[in-house]
């Protein structure tokens, strides 16, 4: 896999040369693996190509000292009058070999039983930004095979889109203006651009990660997908409200002077005091006996840090730990922050013992047999694993927004919005559900908490 990576990233630089900062649409007729006695001759001879076809396929080529190694990957183009539409055979070998952009229909098709997407975002490997959004390309690409499979057709068109480049420029490549969904951009300074461009030609935009702006507000064609941690922060509070009215919250303070949760614990604090319940403030350099004198034994205490960092955390759990070992019979749970869901694979028996809820707006399940399905295919399909660090995964991030938006999008057509009860698609790792923002888009509106039982089991309760 690593040498179709380089040859990809080596041919969208020759590209960008070109057409300055504009990549073009990759379609290949196939993607071969170089055997033994292969030579560029019988390559171009075995697909009826020229050879300065498959060499401008494949720009390495063309440099000094190439040469032909056994197990390479080699582009093979379209030659001069061969037909651009794949056979299903065809698409089912490039999809499961490449990264880059195949489609299960030509590009000029324009019925409405072919759904034309756009992939707007940085497709390289430059650094994080572009590794991530490889992997959660490829989590679209598995997601339209499987709708393939359920008859869907898919014309699928992949621009890479780094951190600067001309977005107008981008626009102007062939294909953009007909799509009928776009997913992208990465980049807020690309947005309102993009989204004009979208509301212009009538295409559905998905944003679908954190940025800067509201266009939402005014564009109808923007569905946008993050959620801000003001709006994250006032759900939390309502949803901890709700299902805690009769308890006693204890806030611990944490002395983590790098912490970004204050404004959270601030808010919820004067939220109660408006309700006029009491609360418990403590911190974890208080003496032990003095600690425990927060809790309450005639009340389930929720426990509330004033961080999201594992080493408070587990300090925290310390703390508990002796309190109850000292003081045994009081009801306990904790209640967390999105970030506790990366620490689950090494916290998961503290998280039971504590009664945690963590919330959130996804939950990768690992023990999850479509989980687990996801996981091994992407392993097959692309020869590496999913980016095991931090969390949602970026693969089943792009696997579930396509099936949401594709299969929404095949049911309604144009009249697709997402909001409840339109889509029937049950989410592996993110659930989106879309409101419509004053007369402007749609904002993805899905709240969880994720519940670690006494019994060690864990159950998702939606909002």
């Amino acid at each position: 896999m690593k040498y179709l990576l380089r040859k990809f990233f080596l041919f969208v630089a020759l590209l960008s040369c070109t057409f300055i900062m504009a990549q073009g649409t990759l379609n290949w007729r196939d993607i071969y693996k170089v055997k033994k006695k292969d030579t560029v001759f019988s390559i171009a001879k075995k697909y009826s190509i020229s050879l300065p076809e498959l060499m401008n396929a494949n720009p390495e080529m063309k440099l000094n000292g190439y040469t032909l190694k056994k197990g390479d990957t080699i582009f093979i183009p379209y030659g001069k009058g061969q037909s651009s539409v794949k056979k299903d055979a065809d698409l089912k070998t490039a999809n499961q070999t490449a990264e880059y952009s195949t489609s299960s229909a030509s590009s000029n098709v324009r019925t409405s039983s072919v759904i034309r997407i756009g992939i707007m975002l940085p497709l390289h490997n430059n650094d994080g930004d572009g590794k991530r959004m490889v992997e959660y390309y490829r989590g679209v690409l598995m997601a339209v095979d499987h709708l393939k499979q359920q008859g869907i057709s898919t014309d699928i068109h992949a621009w890479n889109v780094p951190v600067d480049a001309d977005i107008h420029q981008v626009l102007l490549n062939k294909g953009a203006n007909q799509c009928n969904i776009i997913f992208g951009p990465l980049y807020s300074n690309q947005v309102a651009p993009l989204a004009s461009f979208c509301k212009a030609y009538g295409i559905k935009l998905v944003i679908p990660f954190s940025i800067t702006g509201n266009e939402v507000s005014s564009n109808p064609q923007v569905y946008q997908v993050y959620q801000s941690p003001e709006v994250l922060n006032k759900k939390t509070i309502q949803v901890f409200l709700n299902r805690f009215s009769n308890g006693h919250p204890i806030f611990i303070d944490c002395k983590d002077a790098s912490s970004d949760k204050g404004a959270f614990t601030l808010e919820l604090r004067k939220e109660l005091e408006k309700r006029h319940i009491k609360y418990g403030l403590t911190s974890l350099d208080t003496p032990l006996n003095d600690f425990v004198k927060s809790f309450d034994r005639t009340k389930h205490n929720v426990v509330i840090l004033n961080t999201g960092r594992s080493p408070q955390l587990n300090k925290a759990i310390e703390k508990l730990d002796a309190m109850v070992a000292k003081y045994p019979g009081f009801g306990i749970s904790l209640f967390g922050y999105t970030e506790w869901l990366m620490y689950a694979p090494y916290d998961l028996d503290k998280f039971y013992r504590y009664d945690t809820y963590v919330p959130t707006t996804f939950y990768y399940n690992p023990v999850n047999a479509k989980t687990i399905q996801l996981d091994n295919a992407y392993k097959n399909w692309f020869g590496t694993e999913m980016m095991p660090s931090g969390l949602p995964r970026f693969g089943i991030t792009g696997y579930d927004q396509a099936e949401f938006f594709l299969q929404g999008y095949h049911q309604y057509g144009v009249n697709f919005t997402g909001v409840r009860g339109q889509s029937s698609y049950q989410p592996v790792q993110t659930p989106l559900r879309f409101i419509r923002v004053s007369k402007g888009g749609y904002q993805n509106d899905s709240f969880q908490l994720i519940h670690y039982l006494y019994n060690h089991t864990i159950d998702s309760i939606a909002y």
